[in-house]
């Protein structure tokens, strides 16, 4: 599959004008083309969009308030997935508007695509990234599965039928989206990461979701976040459960086969 065959969205608010040209200018200098997608501003519509979310449910598995830019963050990536299965695009890139390009980001792309027999959804950043287990080499990256969390939804490739597979079970909102796709073991489908990354999310501590320096953030004391923490260690269990059953727990060192198309 060649670059030009893939569908491209660009998540951003109209406001955030100098993250949209910052995205903008690296693309362009890549030769990408894309597509802009008006994000979904959880604040505005706050109303709405809790009545598609489960607060108790948010609240007992986050350990932490309900944000409204979280409501907006989750609402905007599931539109956009909406927006590409009506394309009729096999594949599409998501991008949120913080993501800093590496040299080799093309590179990166253009060996995911051909070996998009071995991923379901492939991320090229994280936030988190912990516990890899190696799939096999894609030319020199490695693909990878993760037992502990892996979390960041900045910069990722997803399938068509995928999409259309997971829409149906991610409402109403129980957890951050990223937190959500973590549990492929209930989802059934690859999630994989590949490394080394060849982007990275830069917000410069300033995020419309979280407030400057994670200010807008309300964790609960300890005590109340317990419910939260068995279910993070036990996500480790299902995790690692669901990969041996699937068998990527084993771990390759192998060059994996790439399409020549």
């Amino acid at each position: 599959m060649k670059i030009e065959e893939l569908g491209i969205w660009l998540i951003n608010l109209p406001r955030d004008t100098g993250r949209r040209a910052a995205m903008e200018a690296q693309l362009s200098a890549m030769g990408l083309s894309w597509r802009l997608f008006e994000a979904i501003d959880g604040k505005a519509r706050e109303a709405e969009l809790m009545t598609r979310a489960d607060e108790a449910a948010y609240r007992r598995n986050m350990g932490a308030t309900l944000l409204p830019g979280k409501l907006g963050v989750y609402a905007s990536h599931l539109a956009v997935w909406e927006a590409f299965i009506a394309s009729g695009q096999e594949i599409a890139l998501i991008l949120e508007d913080d993501v800093v390009f590496h040299e080799d980001f093309l590179d990166a792309l253009k060996t995911a695509l051909a070996g998009r027999d071995h991923w379901d959804v492939v991320r090229f950043n994280c936030i988190r990234a912990k516990l890899p287990v190696s799939q096999g080499r894609l030319g020199r990256y490695q693909l990878n599965a993760y037992i502990g969390p892996f979390t960041g939804n900045a910069c990722y490739l997803i399938k068509r039928e995928v999409a259309q597979k997971l829409l149906p079970g991610l409402w109403p909102q129980t957890r951050a989206l990223d937190h959500e796709l973590n549990r492929f073991f209930v989802h059934d489908y690859r999630q994989r990461g590949l490394e080394p990354f060849a982007s990275h999310p830069e917000d410069g501590n300033v995020s419309t979701i979280t407030g400057t320096g994670f200010a807008k953030v309300r964790k609960f004391k300890w005590y109340r976040r317990l419910p939260h923490y068995r279910l993070k260690a036990a996500n480790y269990f299902r995790r690692a459960f669901y990969l041996a059953r699937t068998g990527a727990l084993a771990g390759r060192r192998t060059s994996l086969p790439l399409r020549e198309d």
